[in-house]
């Protein structure tokens, strides 16, 4: 079959009858030699390991081998329980399993990268919270997380999907235009709805460093995986609204890499600059590298 390395050559594939997971799925069995069912089930299984992972993140408070990261889930978990809160209960369950999710990475807990373990917490927080906040079975559910892999897929045709390459534009930038994209699908949202969805949250955060301080995946790593959660939401509420992204989703990619390749080494993920070099964060790192010395 036909396979599209673009946004656009994937919008002409599915044309007015097909929706982007459709696609991705019979491309996926073609090449893997199984059926779509044998796709749809190990893409199910991705799904429980994600509810796992938010699950496990939600009830722990270990803390991280650095000891950076790890408790704030539970401080959310009791604000939420206290008090009313800013958010609704659908974005205040997209931050809790955002969180959860990237604090369970931090402890070396079992997670689904996606597309990075860095970004692990945006696309479940977003597909999840959204499918239980709306009764949506796990049928629409497993569509929409098909199409986050496609969007991811395609993107990571034209440039890699690492910090060391390309910043955090490109590792939460990326998860963010894939939660947007998967939300639409989930809402019931057309194919070009997507794409807007995809290019609006990918846009406006291009040019995303990464400079975790020590080099560790976890400041600011683990919060941000909240915020991108809910900016992908905004995306995904805005293309729906019918608002467009003037610059095309395959273009917005384009410049992704031209800035991933533009930005300076000491800003993906080298902890040269940044965050990683204010005095907080040399602080940190000298403390954690005597305790590793010894």
């Amino acid at each position: 079959m036909n396979s599209a390395s673009t946004f656009d050559e994937l919008l002409k594939l599915c044309n007015k009858n097909k929706k982007f997971y459709e696609i991705a799925q019979e491309e996926e069995a073609n090449l893997s030699e199984c059926s779509i069912s044998e796709i749809r089930a190990k893409t199910a299984l991705t799904l429980n390991a994600m509810k796992n992972a938010i699950q496990e993140g939600l009830k722990s408070n270990e803390l991280s081998t650095s000891a950076m990261v790890g408790q704030d889930c539970e401080k959310l978990n009791k604000y939420y329980s206290e008090k009313k809160g800013i958010f609704s209960k659908l974005m205040q369950k997209v931050i809790k399993y955002a969180l959860a999710t990237a604090e369970q990475n931090a402890r070396m807990g079992k997670i689904a990268a996606c597309p990075t373990a860095g970004a692990c917490g945006i696309v479940p927080a977003v597909i999840i919270a959204l499918a239980e906040e709306n009764k949506i079975n796990e049928e629409k559910t497993i569509n929409a997380l098909i199409t986050a892999g496609i969007i991811g897929k395609l993107i990571a045709i034209k440039t890699a999907l690492a910090g060391a390459v390309g910043g955090c534009q490109s590792e939460c930038g990326v998860a963010a235009g894939m939660a947007a994209g998967a939300a639409v699908e989930l809402l019931g949202g057309s194919n070009l709805q997507i794409t807007n969805a995809a290019a609006l949250a990918l846009k406006n955060i291009l040019g995303l460093v990464c400079d975790p301080i020590a080099g560790l995946v976890e400041v600011p790593c683990v919060k941000r995986n909240s915020f991108l959660a809910v900016h992908a939401l905004c995306a995904a509420e805005l293309a729906m609204a019918g608002v467009e992204s003037i610059v095309p989703l395959d273009e917005v990619v384009d410049a992704l890499k031209q800035i991933g390749s533009l930005m300076s080494p000491s800003l993906k993920e080298s902890a040269q600059a940044g965050l990683a070099t204010t005095p907080t964060g040399i602080q940190i790192t000298e403390k954690l590298n005597k305790i590793w010395q010894h």
